[in-house]
């Protein structure tokens, strides 16, 4: 399947008062490299277990996820290198998409992006003022790159 999302900087937590859902999120790369990953997560007591391509454009690539049993999730951290992932996730609806925010813990407390998935590289949509500066394509804002480079390491 063919994955097509923009990635934006959060300006504001105005997004949490219009939340529809929120929930934690640890996930884990079995390995990454050259634009491929392959990621394990846990998610509202769910495991899943998600397979991406490289980007030619940095707005879409090929991804493949399966839900896995939460304990095949967490037997499958053990294969994970260092440098998980913790965040909340918060869903806001936006006319027929969803935006998912992302805010951060651990060594990357402080980032907080959102993404919106859509179904053609060229398909409009509002933008709500908590977006703030467009940031899709830029590979220090994938999950795979912060497990490696954590953001408490960043210049700021």
């Amino acid at each position: 399947m063919q994955e097509i999302e923009r990635k934006f900087l959060v300006t504001d937590n105005s997004y949490r008062n219009i939340a529809y859902d929120k929930s934690e999120i640890l996930q884990g790369y079995i390995c990454s490299g050259h634009g491929h990953t392959v990621r394990v997560r846990t998610r509202a007591n769910k495991g899943y277990l998600t397979i991406k391509g490289p980007s030619t454009d940095g707005i879409s690539r090929f991804e493949w996820e399966k839900e896995i049993s939460l304990q095949d999730a967490r037997d499958l951290f053990n294969l994970c290198r260092a440098g998980r992932i913790e965040k909340t996730r918060y869903l806001v609806k936006n006319g027929k998409h969803i935006i998912e925010v992302d805010e951060f813990h651990g060594e990357n407390e402080g980032l907080v992006f959102a993404e919106i998935e859509l179904s053609d590289v060229n398909e409009h949509f509002f933008r709500p003022a908590f977006l703030g500066e467009e940031v899709t394509g830029d590979k220090r804002y994938y999950n795979a790159y912060i497990s490696k480079h954590p953001y408490c390491t960043w210049e700021k």
